[in-house]
């Protein structure tokens, strides 16, 4: 029998042509500009993001964020109201951001398809991750960008970062929290606000100066797993989890691979054997052992990693996904390790 459903590719074209109508008519309206149709003080703007040259012709009123990331910060610097829709969750929402998270629509709670975006109307577009907005993600950031979408990807994924390769990439250099603090301020001006992106800096600043004041932590190792137990992503050398460990004076016992989260059998595990396991909780389930009480129950009844030092004196902290990730979080990640390490008579 003859269908007569329309062929995908055909869908999807039609789908960003009318995006672009919608798109361009939002344009036309001025809505994303001043009430009186002036330009807004600093617009256009034009950044260099992630190789790409981004114009901004006027803060946006109705933004989609598409990684958990990216919409923390734009909820931290008071942007609720300007969020069209948000996507790509892997935890609760950072504590004290509850009630701003609850008036926005989440259109996906993984990646979402192009068309639930398109579908939102959006005047920018946001991620937190280079594979976000690129063939096999959402959409490739040309394809929004030719529909006058203007796209912002966290300079913490590219910058001193190799996203050609497969998996989730690798560090040509060691990730500093200056990169998030650029994307704070970057996405404050982008929306108009950027004395909001000092405060948040200022603050993340001080967060990280208290938890590390005084700290010593040189003899403590760590490992840390993001997800699955089959085949562990575990941190390599100098990406978020880098961060936690420098500043703590520590060791990461796969600091000699510069792979973003290589996956490492539990033998060689056991055998660099940790003081202290640092433990992804995540609430989404798209790996075998995302929670962190899965994870605790696999340590603890395999028989490879149940002998680790670690394991049997229950030397573990806990941490949400984006606290693993260069992101806001981050720095909650650090306070959390720290108090850890001194809890467990690791660090002076």
């Amino acid at each position: 029998m003859l269908s007569t459903a329309i062929p995908a590719p055909i869908r999807t074209a039609a789908l960003f042509a009318a995006g672009l109508l919608l798109v361009t008519a939002c344009g036309e309206s001025g809505s994303a500009g001043a009430a009186d149709g002036k330009k807004a003080e600093g617009f256009p703007l034009t950044l260099k993001n992630c190789g790409r040259t981004v114009t901004v012709e006027a803060p946006p009123q109705q933004a989609v964020s598409v990684d958990q990331g990216s919409t923390e910060i734009l909820l931290s610097l008071g942007l609720a109201d300007r969020l069209a829709g948000t996507a790509t969750w892997s935890d609760p929402v950072m504590k004290g951001l509850e009630k701003a998270n609850a008036g926005v629509e989440r259109i996906s709670e993984n990646r979402p398809s192009s068309e639930k975006v398109l579908d939102k109307e959006p005047d920018f577009l946001s991620a937190s991750f280079a594979s976000t907005l690129a063939k096999g993600g959402v959409a490739p950031r040309e394809q929004f960008e030719k529909l006058g979408v203007p796209t912002y990807i966290s300079p913490a994924d590219c910058v001193g970062k190799d996203n050609s390769g497969s998996g989730d990439g690798a560090r040509t250099a060691p990730l500093t929290m200056d990169s998030v603090y650029t994307e704070v301020r970057e996405l404050a001006q982008v929306f108009g606000v950027p004395e909001r992106g000092d405060a948040l800096v200022k603050k993340l600043r001080a967060r990280v100066e208290k938890a590390t004041d005084g700290i010593d932590a040189a003899d403590a190792s760590l490992l840390y797993w993001f997800s699955d137990s089959k085949a562990p992503y575990l941190a390599g050398c100098c990406g978020a989890p880098g961060v936690i460990t420098k500043e703590l004076g520590a060791k990461n016992v796969f600091d000699d691979t510069h792979d973003e989260w290589p996956q490492i059998s539990w033998e060689t595990v056991a055998d660099r054997n940790p003081d202290v396991l640092v433990i992804g909780d995540l609430s989404r389930t798209t790996q075998t052992a995302e929670s962190a009480e899965k994870k605790i129950e696999f340590l603890e009844s395999n028989p490879v990693t149940k002998t680790m030092d670690a394991v049997k004196e229950r030397r573990y902290v806990l941490l949400s996904g984006q606290a693993m990730n260069p992101t806001i979080r981050t720095v909650e990640g650090l306070e959390r390790v720290a108090a850890g390490l001194r809890d467990f008579g690791l660090a002076g």
